[in-house]
C-alpha cells in the first residue's frame, strides 16, 4: 500500500507522518508526504525530534504532491482545520481520511512550550500511525479502509483531549 501523508507546507505533520509511517511498518507498504504548496524546507525541529526519535531523516524534503513518482492508494490530510487551516483536496482516485493535528510551528511561548507542541504532534500522529499498521491493510476494502481510518482519528482524538475540555 502507497500512502500520502499531505498537507498544505510540507514542512512539519506530513514529514512527521511519511517518516514514522516508514520507520515503524514492513516492507510492503511505504509512505510519502508533499504539500498543495509546499515551503520547500522542512522546519528545523522536526528534524532534531525524529533523530532524538532514532527515526532516519535521509531523503526527507519539503515537497509538492505535484512530485510524487507513485499514486497513492490512500490520501491522509494532517491539516488542522479546528485552527481554521484550508486543507488541500486531493482529488485523484485513493481512500481519502483526515486526520487533523494542531500544527507545531504556530506553538507560542517558551522553548519548552514549543518542545511540547512538536513532542504532542509528534506522539499524535504515531498513535495513528500504530493503529493504523494493525489493521489488515492488505485485505480491507476501500470503504473499510476510509472507515477504520476515521475511527482511529477519532478515538485518538477522544483520548487526547483533557476530560472537561471541549475545545
Amino acid at each position: 500500500m502507497n500512502v500520502l501523508f499531505l498537507c498544505t507546507g510540507n514542512a512539519c505533520r506530513s514529514i512527521y507522518a511519511e517518516a514514522l509511517f516508514n520507520q515503524l511498518t514492513e516492507t510492503r507498504h511505504r509512505a510519502w508526504s508533499g504539500g498543495s504548496h509546499p515551503t520547500g524546507e522542512i522546519n528545523p525541529l522536526v528534524l532534531i525530534w525524529l533523530e532524538k526519535a532514532g527515526i532516519p531523516t535521509r531523503g526527507l524534503a519539503s515537497k509538492s504532491w505535484d512530485d510524487l513518482e507513485v499514486t497513492p492508494d490512500a490520501v491522509i490530510t494532517v491539516c488542522d482545520d479546528a485552527a481554521g487551516e484550508a486543507c488541500p483536496l486531493f482529488l485523484g482516485k485513493a481512500v481519502r481520511a483526515h486526520w487533523g493535528v494542531p500544527a507545531p510551528s504556530r506553538a507560542k511561548g517558551s522553548e519548552a512550550d514549543i518542545e511540547a507542541a512538536f513532542a504532542s504532534t509528534f506522539g499524535a500522529l504515531r498513535r495513528r500511525i500504530e493503529a493504523m499498521l494493525a489493521l489488515p491493510l492488505d485485505r480491507l476494502s476501500d470503504d473499510a479502509l476510509r472507515q477504520a481510518l476515521e475511527e482511529i482519528h477519532q478515538r485518538a482524538s477522544r483520548e487526547e483531549t483533557p476530560q472537561g475540555d471541549t475545545a
